[in-house]
């Protein structure tokens, strides 16, 4: 009880100090970056990324890092998702974790696919006939470790790139997270919270030839290059907490019931809850069914003015998992998860997971 009510009392020193940081809803649009708010892992996606207090491996690291210490040995993940199927929009992931002596590391990449947009100008309006291909890309380095066998915490440095063919932004962000496990002897690990914040970070500015022109010096007769004054903008900060707990059926089965709160600084506030159920087979958990829902105000509108995001806030996903070389330790997964979204015909993700 009493190391029960340590975590809580960081928990909520942690909320305190990030709502004296955070904006209010005036400050709603005013970030960019924000494909570090997309998660592009199929498994936690199947979740909405509600399982803040459960994520384990590789996934943790866009999610809540502290999970990242809990892997057997080295983890390997790849993952694939279509965003907003429709509108020819592709994220690619891979990470990579290894245990290090009480904690991991690991390292992530994350590729944003735009495709080819034309190039438009005041003199062509209707296209140039070139085109060029935006790039949103970050890398990810974290570690991870146990405190004590209920308490576990990490820390995430990631670089950000946006960049076209004559402008480009880079900023640096930091996500820090801790995850409190606990229960009964039979069930030790029964119960769990989680709390992360993340994208903390410098603002971002775009540079390049493309916020520069060619102009005359007053009072005399030569060109130079001139520089636009772009603005900074920040990062999407954001606070989560989130409360994990599993439902054993006999020997065979589990359902976790996971609720989840997000706190954004620069976006509506969320709130959702999500349950997956997993089943033995052969003392190995196989298979995983999962499904989560996350509301955020005016999502359920059809008002444009009132809701503000094409996805309606329903996920759902499944894994299938099996051992390898005879050794219950090294495993293989599967996991598909499907967001669905109006408009578009929602966000698809296929990942493949090694663990070793």
């Amino acid at each position: 009880m009493i190391r029960f009510l340590k975590v809580t009392c960081l928990i909520v020193a942690s909320a305190i100090a990030f709502n004296g940081y955070a904006g209010n809803p005036d400050r709603a649009g005013e970030a960019g970056a924000s494909e570090l708010l997309i998660n592009p892992w199929a498994m936690s996606a199947g979740w909405y990324g509600l399982n803040v207090a459960s994520v384990k491996g590789v996934e943790s690291m866009n999610l809540n890092v502290a999970g990242l210490t809990f892997i057997n040995q080295t983890q390997i993940e790849f993952s694939r998702s279509e965003y907003l199927q429709g509108s020819d929009v592709s994220i690619s992931s891979f990470g990579l974790a290894q245990r290090v002596g009480e904690g991991a590391i690991g390292i992530a990449l994350t590729s944003f696919n735009l495709g080819d947009v034309p190039v438009t100008t005041t003199q062509s309006p209707e296209g140039t006939g070139a085109f060029y291909t935006p790039r949103l890309s970050n890398i990810a380095v974290s570690y991870s470790r146990k405190f004590a066998d209920y308490l576990a915490g990490g820390f995430t440095l990631r670089g950000v790139s946006e960049n076209i063919a004559d402008a480009r932004a880079f900023g640096i962000s930091m996500d820090v997270g801790i995850q409190y496990i606990t229960g009964p002897a039979e069930h030790p690990e029964q119960i769990k919270f989680g709390v992360a914040l993340r994208n903390i970070g410098s603002p971002m500015r775009f540079q390049g030839d493309g916020v520069t022109f060619s102009g005359q010096v007053p009072e005399d007769n030569y060109n130079t290059t001139i520089s636009f004054r772009t603005e900074n903008f920040e990062l999407p900060s954001l606070l989560t907490m989130g409360l994990s707990y599993d439902f054993y059926f006999g020997t065979k089965h589990r359902l976790t019931a996971v609720g989840n709160f997000i706190s954004n600084s620069f976006y509506k506030d969320q709130f959702g809850g999500a349950l997956e159920y997993g089943l033995k087979v052969k003392g190995q958990e196989m298979f995983m069914l999962r499904a989560g829902y996350r509301y955020e105000n005016g999502i359920t509108s059809s008002d444009p003015d009132e809701r503000t995001t094409a996805h309606t806030g329903l996920a759902a996903g499944a894994t299938f998992q099996t051992s390898f070389a005879g050794d219950p330790n090294k495993l293989i997964n599967v996991s598909y998860s499907y967001r669905a979204s109006d408009p578009f015909d929602g966000t698809h993700s296929l990942g493949v997971r090694l663990s070793i």
